[in-house]
């Protein structure tokens, strides 16, 4: 066991140990000081200027300025919304988001919290649940605590297998960009009586009519939907959709609703501005333009661009963080994915396109990427 520093207490040596071995395996990350000053422009700390190709601020709705209004009127909420009450706030937003999906939701502080509080609340210790290999890290935590039996299937996989209470897989995948075949998905659900469970964090606001989703997109009705407001609403926080007892459930025994506290009523007006505007501005028309375009310039220089949607891996193996960094320097942030998000050997520039970004911005990428990944 490696020693702590000189200088250092003795007894947190075991935590020094872990993370030299995080060290010698290449994961060490760290944080990228950013002072964003548009959709998809930012300042460094020592001043320079970058384009941003890595934020999940699909719609560029994050800095509108009827969003950063509603940011300044209300308070936080004090406690769980158990303890110190349901404020206006959350109930108009629940509402909202109740319309928009059409069964009720309910509000949680993260997506994160959303499938802890989901996953806890639907699935027991008796419980047989299949999940595709890719999903997100929350909902395998999630399953974990809930004590269920989890059968994992090949990304991709959408038939349950005999005895499971139900699948649980994205609409959209966040790392590979890519999309589930869920008519397949609900018909082998419904062939074995178990329910579809789907995680559409990186696809509400953006995919489908009235941007209810892949699912939607799709004309398939998930028995659960889960959704941030913080990606392509420009607010945060998380909801869960589903039948009546599912809400009531989630109230009485849902953890992360119970003991975290309640979204600052700024949040809640934020949310409830962005949905409204990812609808009123032609913004998801314009999302696919830009990804169309981008896609377009990519394969012109010879450069892999696959997929329809806003996340478009760009898969580069051990050269993924030299590339990011060669980007960096030209001025344009694309964070290096690397393990254990994805698995050696699949290390990637995660690719995000914004509605906002223009088309000058969109040949910078182009040309760096040109240079960097296919040297002359």
């Amino acid at each position: 066991m490696s020693a702590a520093p000189p200088g250092e207490d003795p007894r947190y040596a075991p935590l020094h140990a872990r993370l030299q071995a995080i060290d010698a395996a290449g994961r060490r990350r760290q944080l990228r000081a950013l002072r964003p000053d548009g959709p998809t422009t930012a300042r460094l700390d020592d001043g320079r200027e970058i384009t941003i190709w890595c934020s999940n601020d699909y719609l560029g709705l994050a800095r509108h300025p009827r969003v950063l209004e509603a940011w300044g009127a209300g308070a936080g909420a004090g406690s769980a919304r158990l303890i110190s009450g349901d404020r206006p706030a959350h109930r108009a937003l629940e509402a909202a988001l109740s319309a928009r999906f059409g069964r009720p939701a309910t509000l949680l502080g993260s997506g994160w919290h959303a499938n802890l509080a989901a996953m806890g609340a639907l699935f027991t210790a008796d419980d047989l649940v299949a999940s595709d290999a890719l999903v997100h890290a929350s909902l395998i935590d999630g399953l974990r605590l809930s004590r269920a039996r989890r059968a994992v299937l090949p990304h991709g996989a959408v038939e349950p297998p005999p005895g499971a209470r139900a699948l649980v897989t994205e609409g959209l995948f966040s790392m590979d960009g890519d999309r589930p075949d869920l008519r397949a998905a609900r018909a082998a659900c419904d062939a074995a009586r178990a329910w579809l469970v789907v995680d559409e964090a990186h696809a509400v606001g953006v995919i489908g009519p009235g941007g209810q989703g892949a699912c939607a997109a799709a004309g398939v009705d998930p028995d659960v939907l889960i959704g941030t407001l913080g990606k392509a609403y420009g607010a945060a926080g998380g909801f869960v959709v589903g039948p009546p007892v599912l809400r009531e459930l989630l109230i009485s025994a849902g953890r992360a609703f119970l003991f975290s506290t309640g979204l600052p009523e700024p949040v809640c007006g934020a949310a409830r501005v962005g949905l409204e505007l990812a609808d009123a501005e032609g913004l998801r028309e314009r999302l696919r333009d830009r990804g169309r375009r981008l896609r377009d310039r990519l394969r012109q220089v010879g450069l892999e661009a696959p997929g329809d949607d806003p996340i478009l891996p760009l898969r580069l193996g051990p050269r993924t963080m030299e590339v990011a960094e060669g980007l960096l320097q030209r001025g344009i942030y694309v964070a290096g994915i690397r393990p254990p998000t994805v698995p050696a050997g699949e290390e990637r520039l995660r690719i995000t396109v914004s509605a906002a970004h223009t088309d000058d911005q969109i040949d910078a990428l182009v040309e760096a990427l040109a240079a960097l990944v296919r040297p002359a």
